[in-house]
């Protein structure tokens, strides 16, 4: 997963003209001192240049701390040591590394070749079967790059192989990778239920029938490209062989079960429902499957500390930048400039979905969503929208970011997997962001899809 995740946004990159004039523009809102301008012009200056996220956020907050004088230097350090002392961001690293050891122990091939069996007989069969995996997984990982790094290779392959073609691989793909996130376990959840002060439970159990709307509208968009294209049925459809590999598959299928039903039925938090995610697939892949070897675990716990490294470092800079804004009540700014439509519910998401899916295009996940909460989040309740409700659509927005370039982390993954060029997995994915955002507009605008589970098992 390391391969996968990087310090860096992606591989925006401007021409030193453009950067210069960026940085003298910097220069002069400090002279002038104009400090937040200053913070917000020195953070995208940083972006597109390509510095890594987490100095762009801690850098930029260094800089205004110095150049403001308004507080001692030293509360950088504490900031951003109090960003990451949280017990529920204890989950992250566990999490990490189930999806690791089922990436790296054989798991994925199992669920593959169920979703095949279970789903291959359709038109544009291993499209479907690539959404039916992605949906299993994501139950499993919670991260869109570990699913687009995992099942990507194989769902690509098995499609090259049965004659699709390969943007059309590439683009279901990516588009499906972007459940992970959203069906529970979620990384991108843990972190926006810290900076919200929101249940992780909640959410987790929130975005249960997001994600599998979003599976549904995607296989109609498959369905449709399908019978234009001309695919066939993949397989036909076995009873045996479902019997053979459901059987097969049967104790990877449980891992969701575990983390979900043990979350829902109150015997897991979340953090420890991640241990147990661990727990039990270091199980399957040591004692059952016989497929992790030791030099293969050593290799997983490294990428796992690595990738956990990279999130905490992202998520401790983008601490003092939250504190910063906070501080300097950015937020009571924000909330003024909707004056007019504060009060309406549909104006205010509409406006904060735009601001997501802009925002999504140029900034990581982790660091769009522990900067914006903040801001954001007061103007959402404000308008009366639960902030678990907000959580679904602010991680769904940035989920659809990560599919859009400049910074598209899951295309550049598909593109190194695939071996094709940037520009033809972006025009495959195109596609199949229009289901993506009619589910976000459902999601927006019918609370129920969101709020209907976690009013009936915890409120």
């Amino acid at each position: 997963m390391s391969s996968t995740l990087s310090l860096r946004h992606g591989r925006f990159m401007v021409p030193p003209v453009v950067a210069i004039l960026a940085v003298a523009f910097c220069v002069v809102l400090a002279l002038q001192g104009q400090y937040i301008g200053f913070l917000f012009a020195t953070l995208f200056t940083l972006l597109v240049m390509g510095v890594p996220i987490a100095i762009c956020l801690a850098g930029s907050c260094l800089l205004y701390v110095y150049l403001s004088g308004q507080v001692p230097d030293i509360i950088v350090a504490h900031r951003m040591i109090n960003g990451v002392d949280s017990f529920p961001l204890l989950a992250i690293p566990f999490f990490i590394l189930a999806g690791n050891l089922m990436n790296n122990g054989g798991i994925t091939n199992r669920i593959f070749d169920f979703a095949l069996a279970l789903m291959g007989w359709m038109r544009g069969g291993l499209g479907h079967v690539n959404v039916g995996a992605s949906i299993v997984f994501s139950g499993m990982s919670g991260a869109a790059v570990a699913d687009a790094g995992g099942l990507g290779t194989i769902e690509i392959k098995a499609m090259r192989d049965a004659g699709y073609d390969q943007e059309f691989a590439v683009g279901i793909t990516a588009a499906s990778s972007t459940i992970g996130p959203i069906i529970p376990p979620s990384l991108p959840m843990v972190i926006y239920g810290v900076m919200a002060g929101a249940s992780v439970g909640q959410l987790f159990v929130a975005g249960l029938v997001p994600g599998l709307l979003m599976g549904v509208v995607l296989m109609v968009m498959i369905a449709i490209l399908a019978r234009r294209r001309g695919y066939q049925r993949d397989t036909t459809f076995a009873l045996k062989t479902l019997r053979v590999t459901f059987a097969r598959a049967f104790l990877s299928l449980l891992t969701p079960v575990i983390i979900v039903g043990g979350i829902i039925s109150g015997m897991f938090t979340p953090t420890e429902a991640a241990i147990a995610a661990v727990v039990y697939a270091l199980f399957l892949g040591t004692v059952v499957y016989r497929t992790l070897t030791w030099q293969r675990l050593v290799k997983v716990s490294m990428e796992t500390i690595e990738t956990t490294a990279i999130i905490l470092l992202i998520v401790a800079g983008a601490s003092i930048f939250a504190w910063i804004l906070t501080s300097n009540q950015v937020t009571q700014q924000v909330m003024a400039l909707f004056g007019p439509i504060a009060d309406s519910p549909v104006a205010v998401l509409l406006l904060i979905n735009l601001v997501l899916i802009i925002v999504g295009c140029f900034m990581e996940t982790i660091a769009a969503i522990t900067i914006l909460v903040p801001v954001l989040l007061p103007v959402a309740v404000n308008a009366g929208v639960d902030p678990v409700h907000f959580g679904v659509i602010m991680v769904l927005n940035l989920m659809i970011g990560l599919l859009t370039p400049p910074v598209g982390m899951v295309i550049y993954v598909l593109s190194r997997v695939s071996n094709i060029p940037f520009e033809r997995c972006m025009r495959g994915t195109l596609p199949f962001l229009v289901p993506l955002f009619l589910a976000l507009l459902l999601v927006t605008f019918i609370p129920a899809l969101s709020m209907w589970l976690p009013t009936l098992i915890y409120r």
